[in-house]
């Protein structure tokens, strides 16, 4: 079977190969339109930087729920539908060829999956399921009040909106259960920034780096706080480790700008 479905592929492709010699040229394909509206990920990168800008202080919390709101909206947008287009036989001929190698690949892995997987699990395995919404995260909560990772889930959630006493709460439930969970420490910690409560969040952040000296979202948070304090010294060598490790860390932006600053400041 699986050679036949290879002869299949190879006729395709050299059909879609001669099909410019046995036919008269035909007009070029146009280029399809750009996409319009931002996608998901990249809404969800800004929502992640307006969020360190502003525990950093460098905006304005009512500009930045503005500007939170607006991200929130072009984040789930529907793109425009374009017109349906038709495709060159050459396009189909390709296509042809590329599924029937994806074919072939199925062919071979899929008996493999199928024998590794779980009792009475699918052979093709699941489409990942839509992110809970904070009641869910509760219910489950409720259900397992020791589950760290939901808990968690559900400390981001109160965070994200607005509810900072619930997250609080449900982070130091964390930490009841687990004193070294460093997504809970870093969660109270970002709170307590931005909240103007230094002292407490250095007590955290510290806390994160003596159990792991390279964590992004720790290094940032203690150069912020020094940064703060105009330690610029202090700020300019924490950060120096945190652009090291976190060069895709969301706040690595705002952070090569603050540690400028930083850096003249200390040669003044």
């Amino acid at each position: 079977m699986t050679a036949v479905i290879f002869g299949i592929a190879i006729g395709a492709g050299a059909l879609a190969a001669l099909w410019p010699w046995l036919q008269p040229r035909m007009p070029a394909w146009p280029a399809e339109p750009v996409a319009a509206g931002d996608d998901v990920a990249r809404a969800v990168s800004s929502l992640r930087d307006l969020q360190f800008a502003e525990a950093a202080g460098t905006i304005d919390h009512s500009d930045a729920t503005r500007l939170r709101g607006v991200l929130e909206r072009s984040a789930f947008e529907a793109p425009a539908t374009p017109a349906p287009r038709g495709a060159p036989i050459r396009t189909l001929g390709s296509a042809a060829l590329l599924l029937g190698i994806v074919a072939i690949l199925i062919a071979q892995s899929l008996p493999q999956a199928a024998g590794d997987r779980a009792p009475g699990e699918p052979i093709t395995g699941s489409l990942p399921a839509a992110a809970p919404s904070t009641a869910d995260l509760e219910a489950r909560a409720k259900a397992a009040p020791k589950d760290t990772p939901t808990l968690l889930a559900l400390a981001d959630a109160y965070r994200q909106d607005g509810r900072v006493t619930d997250a609080v709460a449900t982070y130091r439930a964390v930490l009841g259960i687990d004193p070294n969970s460093v997504p809970a420490l870093n969660g109270l910690a970002l709170i307590l920034v931005q909240a103007g409560q230094p002292d407490a969040a250095t007590v955290a952040v510290d806390r994160v780096l003596s159990l792991r000296p390279k964590d992004p979202d720790a290094l940032f948070l203690k150069g912020l706080l020094l940064y703060q304090k105009q330690d610029w010294k202090g700020a300019v060598d924490v950060w120096t480790v945190y652009l090291d490790v976190g060069e895709f860390h969301p706040a690595a932006p705002m952070v090569r700008s603050l540690y400028q600053t930083a850096k003249n400041n200390l040669g003044r």
